[in-house]
This record gives structure tokens, C-alpha cells and sequence, in this order.
């Protein structure tokens, strides 16, 4: 029975009504020591134990249990306090240890078996945790704690469709159960069944509807699945809540840049780096956005506060070479790039980037070498082929450039500037049949390329002429 009922305390609860509780406390603090300073009220004792640990003060309430197990040794339930209250101070193998004293008083508790697994998963031995909820399950196949706390071991080990069966046969027995329809709807969620999932933490939502992080998952869901104005709404939610939910924002912000208002997720990034100044993907989303909207100056001072924060952070140099290079300042673009690549070299489209610095700098070379990189690295980039045939070009190496045209014709066949620039090529080769076939070609997919034809082809332009039916399909 208890001493004194702790269900009302609040720390935030009006003042007089704390004062209460503190002079009940300090009363009970009394009543454990007589004229000799032994303690001497043992109920007093685990009261006191109980209230540090229902108010989540678990410095305090260790320093009681450990006042508990010393008058008590033999209690498997003092040793199970205690290793609960180790768990949450997340020190998990001293916990571990609490678990097997309190076992070795009572052997087949199974609340004891529960937790001692719990303490097992939290030492990443997940194997022997999954073993030891299998034990109790043998012997109570019903028990919601044992199902429960396996299926987030299953979690922890990405077995999804298994833990998810789990958390459905805890809530088909017990619907009223909010966290297994919370860990449901997170299953749901990573095996990309979006509309269950959404399903499940609207369940778990009925049930404790003030739950940020349940309203913080849901949008999370709903972005995936596309849904970005709901999604916005559920975060929302979370925020009505929990207003410096730094994640919330940041995530908010990112369904804004999926529906294309960028301005609207730049004030959540913001609001998001308010909050957690360090916020890396905060910052560099921000300065993407500030790069779509064209205002590359505001997104290279985003970009370089994330290169403050985290030098190796190789998507920001790309952004803010990408800036450098909208403003012409290819030398720094360049510079940029390079720190990127050095950083992570299979990065396919910095090496694009790079190739294009290095062009607009007239190193043709370097150019053409980077470019090979990009090929090397994403050989579909059908881009890629075309710019490295024209590069090549540069170089008067027509033959090898005709295979890069016919490369980039093969990875897009819809594309009329391929079979120009191959006609071009073709023509100065002497190959005047397959220079008029790869016009043709380029005409028919685009008629506007014969608007420009007589100014930046002007040979091609007297080829079409001579052609009696430049516009028929090529046979």
C-alpha cells in the first residue's frame, strides 16, 4: 500500500501543489532514519523509490535503491528496481547485471526474463535477447511484454515483416495496446505499405492524440508516399505540440520543397536552425533552395556554414561549386569541385560539374579526362556521351567522336542533337550519305534545328539543300 499517491505530481503543475509533494518527500526523507541515523522504515524507503522513479529522476532514485538493496539483499524485486532504473540511465551491462542477481532469487519470473532481454538487446546481443523472449513465450505464448519487446528486436534488426506480424497479434488481442500500433505503423512504414501504416499511427494518435513523435512519424509516411500538403499538415500537428521540434521543421520544410515553395521551406529550415544551430541537413537544404530560387550568394553562405560544421560534407562543396559557377567564377567552382571529389570520388555528377568548369577555362584536356570519370562511373548518361563527343571534336578525333554520338543516340533516340552533331561530324569526314541520313534524322525530331541551321552549321546547311527530301524518316 502506498505511503502517498504520486499520480497527480507535475513539475509544471501550480507551485503550492509541488511545495505539497516536496514536504511530503522531505517528511518520508525523515521517517527513514532513527536517533542512530540507521534507516529504519523500509515502506518510507521504497515509496521514495517509487516516486524518484515515476517523475523520471533516476539519479535519485538509484541513490535510494541502492539504500533499498543494502537493507534488503534478498529481494529479487530491489534488484529488479534497480537494474530498471540502470536501463534507463542507459547503463545497460550494470542493469544486466541487477537482472541476474534478482534471477538468481527468483529464477522464473517472467517480468524478470522480459527485462533481462531488454537489457541483452541494449548491449547489441540481440541473438541472446531474442532467445531469452522465445523462453518466455514458450511458457506464456500470450504475454504482450515478452511479443512486444522481441518485435522491437526484430526492428532493431531490420526483420520487419516479423516484427510486424508481431505487433498485429498484439493489437488484434488488445486494440487499446498504443504502442503496438505505434511500432506497427513504423513496420508498415519501411516496407513501403504507406496507407497501413498511416492507418496505424491514426490508431495510435486516437489513443494518445498528443504524441509529437506519433504526428512526426505520420508525415513522415505521407511525404513518402507523395502526399506533401498532407504530410505538412501532420507536422503541424507535431509542432502544436512540440514547438522547437527541430526535425518537424526541418522535415516540413523538405515536403514544401517537394511542392515547389521554396520560399516556404526556406522559413522552416530556418526555424529548424533556430533551434539546433548544428542542423547540417537543415543548412544545406536551405542553400539548395536559395540555389533554385537563383539567389546563389545567400546559398553559398549556407553551403559554407555546413563546411564549418562538417568538413567531409562533399554535397555542400558540390552546391556551392555549382553557385560559383551560375556567377562565373569557374576557379572556385573548380576548386570545389576538386575538394569534393576527394572527399568521394564516385560521385558521378561532380565529376560532370568539374568537366564543365574545366571547359569553361579552356582545359580541354582536363575536360575530356573528367569527363571519361563520368562515363567510367554512369556510362547510361547519355549527356555525358554528347558533351564527350563535342569535346572530342575540339581535338579533331572525328572518328572517335562518331562513336560517342552514336552512343548517346542509343541511350536516347528521341534526341535530335546527337544525330546533328554526328552529321556534322560525318560530313567532315567525307561520309556525306551518313551525314544527310543522321540530318534527316535530326529534323524530323526537331524541326526548330532547321532555324539555326544555315548560322552554326553552315556546310550541313548546304548538305540540306542538295538533299531533294531532308525531312524522310531514315530507312
Amino acid at each position: 500500500m502506498n505511503i502517498f499517491d504520486f499520480d497527480d505530481y507535475d513539475e509544471d503543475a501550480d507551485p503550492s501543489k509541488r511545495e505539497h509533494f516536496d514536504e511530503e518527500i522531505n517528511r518520508y526523507k525523515e521517517m527513514l532514519k532513527d536517533g542512530s541515523g540507521s534507516i529504519t522504515n523500509l515502506e518510507a524507503l521504497e515509496e521514495i523509490v517509487n516516486f524518484y522513479f515515476d517523475t523520471e529522476k533516476y539519479d535519485q532514485a538509484l541513490k535510494y535503491t541502492d539504500m533499498l538493496v543494502a537493507l534488503t539483499p534478498y529481494s529479487a524485486d530491489a534488484w529488479e528496481r534497480k537494474g530498471m532504473i540502470l536501463n534507463n540511465l542507459q547503463r545497460y551491462a550494470d542493469a544486466l547485471e541487477c537482472y541476474e542477481k534478482a534471477l538468481s532469487l527468483n529464477p522464473v519470473d517472467p517480468d524478470l526474463l522480459v527485462n533481462k532481454a531488454i537489457a541483452l538487446d541494449n548491449l547489441d546481443r540481440h541473438t541472446e535477447a531474442l532467445e531469452l523472449f522465445d523462453a518466455v513465450l514458450d511458457i506464456d505464448p500470450a504475454n504482450e511484454n515478452a511479443l512486444f519487446n522481441k518485435g522491437v528486436t526484430l526492428e532493431k534488426l531490420e526483420r520487419y515483416e516479423e516484427a510486424g506480424r508481431l505487433f498485429r497479434f498484439i493489437v488484434d488481442g488488445d486494440p487499446e495496446y498504443k504502442e503496438a500500433w505505434y511500432e506497427l505503423g513504423y513496420c508498415y512504414d519501411y516496407l513501403n505499405r504507406f496507407t497501413e501504416s498511416i492507418e496505424c499511427y491514426d490508431r495510435h494518435i486516437d489513443l494518445d492524440p498528443y504524441n509529437y513523435n506519433a504526428w512526426y512519424n505520420r508525415g513522415i509516411v505521407l511525404n513518402r508516399a507523395e502526399m506533401y500538403n498532407k504530410a505538412i499538415e501532420s507536422y503541424d500537428m507535431s509542432l502544436a505540440i512540440k514547438e522547437d521540434f527541430a526535425a518537424a521543421w526541418y522535415n516540413k520544410g523538405n515536403a514544401f520543397a517537394n511542392l515547389g515553395k521554396l520560399h516556404d521551406a526556406i522559413e522552416c529550415y530556418r526555424r529548424s536552425v533556430g533551434i539546433d544551430p548544428n542542423d547540417v541537413p537543415a543548412w544545406h537544404n536551405m542553400g539548395n533552395a536559395y540555389e533554385e530560387l537563383g539567389q546563389c550568394k545567400e546559398a553559398i553562405r549556407c553551403f559554407a556554414k555546413v563546411l564549418k560544421l562538417d568538413p567531409q560534407h562533399y554535397e555542400s562543396f558540390f552546391g556551392r561549386g555549382s553557385c560559383y559557377d551560375i556567377l562565373d567564377q569557374h576557379r572556385k567552382a573548380l576548386s570545389d569541385y576538386n575538394k569534393a571529389i576527394a572527399i568521394h570520388r564516385d560521385y558521378p555528377e561532380v565529376w560532370y560539374a568539374k568537366a564543365n568548369a574545366e571547359y569553361n577555362l579552356g582545359r580541354l584536356r582536363e575536360s575530356l579526362a573528367s569527363i571519361r570519370m563520368v562515363l567510367k562511373l554512369d556510362p547510361t548518361n547519355h549527356e555525358a556521351w554528347y558533351d564527350y563527343a563535342e569535346t572530342l571534336c575540339e581535338f579533331n578525333r572525328f572518328k572517335d567522336a562518331v562513336k560517342a554520338y552514336a552512343r548517346a543516340i542509343e541511350l536516347k533516340p528521341e534526341w535530335a542533337a546527337p544525330y546533328l552533331g554526328a552529321a556534322e561530324v560525318c560530313r567532315t569526314l567525307g561520309m556525306s550519305e551518313e551525314a544527310q541520313t543522321a540530318l534527316r534524322r535530326a529534323l524530323t525530331l526537331d524541326p526548330k534545328v532547321e532555324d539555326t541551321l544555315q548560322e552554326q552549321y553552315p556546310e550541313l546547311w548546304k548538305l540540306r539543300n542538295a538533299d531533294p527530301d531532308p525531312r524522310a524518316p531514315a530507312s
